[in-house]
């Protein structure tokens, strides 16, 4: 029986997983600009009927992390697979497999749209194998703070604009995007109602993160991805790609659930799952 082995294992590999940090801008993801091969071996594919429709992260061989959002149907799983290991959707390529998935748990605090708890756990039927295209994100405890002004990167096969697909043959995109502190993106919220706009609240286990002039922004397709933020030797996953009004619009960053406010949900779903302390950057 080797799968007692899994979770040591696990935490090494989150441990130790450095990706060179990502260069300048072009543009895609509104913004954005192609990945590299193996560039983030955590992103997944969620596909309903052979179709992207959400993003998510791996943060286990059998675990995915994703919106809840996503799934207003959590019964359907038969319509559901996992696209893992793929850097574009089409022709994804040697490296990328498929998953089936055996159940979807949501959070039971979710309440629709731009609600808090914004989060699912999706079970694949079977563990994945890790390689250098596969394997799981570290998932930061309550002791990590991501702080004010922290860059860090979003992933995502979303659309390039409000009106547009992103163009074959779908390469994943990324984005730097800083974090913006609460009150701030409280703020920005309430400007522009003048233009039709409703005031919104960023709760507490919201995350912003974004330009506040626009331009750069997750989109469409792009719900459940990861944010991730590297501290120290490891990338941690910062938040989970929620919602924002429109795309890349003025005074309207993106908004992120914080994966450290839903720790416990979290733990009690995945018991033996291992989360980074503050002090990441160290070796025990």
């Amino acid at each position: 029986m080797r799968r007692p082995a899994a979770v040591p294992l696990l935490l090494l590999l989150c441990r130790v997983l450095v990706v060179q940090s990502p260069t300048r801008m072009l543009n895609r993801m509104v913004g954005g600009q192609d990945t590299q091969e193996g560039e983030w071996p955590w992103q997944v594919s969620i596909q309903r009927n052979g179709s992207h429709f959400c993003g998510g992260s791996l943060i286990a061989e059998q675990w995915v992390l994703t919106a809840a959002h996503c799934f207003p149907n959590t019964s359907e799983t038969s319509l559901y697979q996992v696209l893992l290991g793929a850097r574009q959707l089409v022709q994804p390529g040697p490296h990328a497999m498929y998953a089936r998935v055996r159940r979807v748990e949501s959070n039971p605090l979710y309440q629709g749209m731009a609600s808090s708890a914004d989060v699912a756990l999706v079970e694949l039927e079977a563990p994945v194998p890790f390689t250098n295209y596969i394997l799981p994100v570290c998932l930061p405890d309550p002791s990590v703070i991501f702080e004010t002004g922290m860059n860090c990167w979003v992933t995502g096969w979303g659309s390039p604009s409000e009106e547009d697909l992103l163009p074959e043959p779908r390469i994943l995109q990324k984005l730097a995007v800083p974090i913006i502190d609460t009150p701030k993106c409280n703020l920005l919220y309430s400007k522009d109602t003048e233009f039709g706009y409703q005031p919104k609240t960023i709760k507490n286990d919201m995350l912003c993160a974004g330009f506040e002039e626009g331009k750069k922004d997750a989109c469409k397709g792009d719900s459940g991805g990861p944010l991730v933020c590297l501290v120290g030797q490891s990338w941690l996953q910062a938040g989970v790609i929620s919602w924002g009004e429109g795309c890349a619009r003025q005074n309207r960053p993106g908004v992120y659930i914080r994966v450290t406010a839903h720790h416990n949900w979290i733990h009690r779903i995945i018991p033996k799952l291992q989360f980074q302390p503050a002090r990441s950057g160290s070796q025990k």
